[in-house]
């Protein structure tokens, strides 16, 4: 998710398409919560750990 985030946001930043530039920072913020609350020890949707 982290890699999908940083994918999008160099594209949008490329192509001047904002849409992919908010949708890319949202799947990095999100990709980094879970990647903290699965190194932290905390089940994340079931699983143990997240990557």
């Amino acid at each position: 998710m982290i890699a999908l985030g940083i994918i999008l946001l160099i594209v949008g930043f490329l192509t001047g398409i904002s849409i992919l530039w908010t949708i890319g920072i949202i799947l990095l913020v999100v990709g980094a919560v879970l990647w903290i609350l699965g190194s932290m020890g905390h089940a994340v949707a079931g699983r143990r750990h997240y990557w």
